[in-house]
């Protein structure tokens, strides 16, 4: 069994599954992978045990006691929780797997299903979650900005930004498209995980105060800037260029 991805740190998996045996089973294998493991076998645990822990990725089961699968991806997701999520359930019908996807879970795994398989769809999971970041020691680097996705720190001319979770993979999935304005829809669906709704304000909100603590730091450059009825882009640009014209931007499909 080859272990899994090499980090600063070991990944954490928390095993969400009523099944004693299968839960056990799962736990193992990851943990034999290369994961620190934790397993709980109640949807409202889980819940609790996520906002505690923060794991990385949630590996659950849907038909639990306390609070179902799908109660507890859509309860993350509207949380903000960035945790990748791979379903693994006996439900085997197109409209479960794609109820399930819809409110923000990253894979689904039909029971039964091989352990190898598993691992390495937890991998495939985390790798997109944490974002894909470019260069060759794994940062996004602009004038004055370092992303790093190991550390998961933003560093605005060498001083912590103190991001949130939420706040960092915001702007990776921004700073991953530099020079290109990202609308709401498409920032809503790959930081939490669903689509855009006409009252939901999640995305201006996590916007402001990720501008705000970047402002806060950067003296020489502005990285958020909006555009009306379009989004938002990021792009470093010189704080004394801000009054000329604005830069027309690449628009993301």
């Amino acid at each position: 069994m080859r272990n899994g991805p090499a980090s600063a740190r070991r990944r954490r998996i928390l095993v969400v599954e009523d099944d004693a045996i299968i839960s056990t089973a799962i736990a193992a294998y990851l943990r034999a992978a290369g994961y620190e493991v934790d397993a709980v076998d109640d949807g409202l645990k889980a819940l609790r045990r996520i906002r505690y822990a923060s794991p990385d990725a949630i590996v659950l089961d849907l038909m639990l006691p306390g609070a179902d699968g799908w109660q507890v991806i859509e309860s993350v997701r509207a949380d903000g929780i960035e945790a990748a999520v791979v379903v693994v359930s006996a439900r085997v019908s197109e409209r479960d797997r794609v109820h399930a996807l819809r409110l923000g879970a990253d894979d689904y795994l039909c029971k039964p299903f091989g352990m190898p398989e598993l691992v390495a769809r937890v991998e495939s999971a985390l790798r997109r979650t944490a974002g894909g970041f470019r260069g060759a020691n794994g940062a996004i680097e602009a004038p004055g900005l370092v992303i790093d996705s190991e550390l998961r720190q933003a560093l605005v001319e060498g001083e912590d930004a103190g991001l949130t979770a939420l706040e960092f993979r915001l702007l990776h999935a921004m700073a991953s498209e530099s020079g290109r304005a990202l609308s709401r829809d498409q920032l809503r669906r790959r930081v939490w995980g669903m689509p855009h709704t006409k009252r939901d304000r999640s995305v201006d909100v996590c916007i402001r105060k990720l501008r705000a603590k970047l402002e806060a730091r950067a003296t020489g450059y502005t990285y958020i800037h909006t555009h009306p009825g379009v989004g938002y882009r990021f792009d470093a640009e010189p704080k004394d260029d801000l009054a000329g014209s604005e830069q027309q931007p690449q628009v993301a499909t």
